[in-house]
């Protein structure tokens, strides 16, 4: 079997489109249903809605530009956590 790399767009698309595919619907239903339930969304909502819009830019570094518009840049750590976790996602 080639590797990933030595692949075609063509023989790429055959074999993670199915994937990619289920992916985009189920990120989808994930905001159909933030949207369904009661109360305000938070800064994730908003951070992943801004993240969403790399996706149809022609640009080589769309998982970078995800990645960063994900993260948190702060340098200062806080007193204490409020809980166990990370975000994934800056507070703004």
């Amino acid at each position: 079997m080639k590797s990933i790399n030595m692949l075609t767009k063509q023989e790429l698309l055959d074999l993670q489109f199915i994937e990619i595919r289920h992916k985009l619907i189920d990120l989808g239903a994930f905001l159909d249903r933030i949207d369904r339930h009661e109360g305000e969304s938070d800064f994730r909502v908003s951070a992943l809605k801004d993240a969403i819009q790399f996706l149809g830019e022609d640009r080589p570094d769309r998982s970078a530009a995800i990645l960063n518009a994900l993260s948190d840049h702060s340098t200062e750590l806080p007193q204490s956590a409020t809980f166990q976790g990370a975000t994934g996602a800056a507070q703004s």
